[in-house]
């Protein structure tokens, strides 16, 4: 089994394929089915899916094909890693789970999508909170009136 090391990624493609379609061959759908084609649709899709690439992964590894080796990046692996950068996004992420209840998802969601682009390295700080402010909106409008997928509104529930 030496240089087979892909096996790995099959066993994993194989058990996530299967975790996705047994979550999704018992999800409770009655109160999310509004036509033919409902919630179980995708997930079903996706784990077939996976199932079908683990497979087709391992015959083409056993019958000895190999991935190609990293080329292509311009990277010093001798660097060390940005750690700053990792910490700011993890703070984001952390800060934004536990704003999101009280405050809301459109100012949550902006103080995300301004941090995360801060912690990135922009620092168009007049621009920056209003793009975020907007990508926040639109995002909840997205999910909460057209995708009618609830999130918490907080104080603006009633202003938007």
């Amino acid at each position: 089994m030496r240089g087979r090391s892909e096996l790995g990624v099959c066993a994993l493609l194989l058990a996530i394929g299967v975790l996705v379609l047994t979550d999704a061959l018992t999800m409770d759908t009655d109160f999310a089915q509004r036509g033919p084609v409902g919630p179980k649709t995708v997930p079903i899709v996706v784990g077939v899916a996976l199932l079908v690439v683990a497979v087709l992964l391992a015959v083409d590894v056993l019958r000895g094909g190999k991935g190609e080796s990293e080329g292509g990046e311009d990277i010093d692996l001798s660097a060390p890693g940005d750690w700053r950068t990792v910490l700011l996004l993890a703070g984001v992420f952390l800060a934004n789970a536990f704003l999101i209840e009280p405050l809301g998802f459109p100012i949550s969601g902006a103080l995300l999508f301004w941090g995360s682009a801060y912690a990135l390295g922009s620092r168009a700080f007049h621009r920056d909170p209003l793009i975020a402010a907007v990508l926040s909106t639109v995002t909840f409008f997205v999910f909460d009136r057209l995708l009618a997928v609830p999130l918490p509104g907080g104080p603006l529930m009633e202003v938007l």
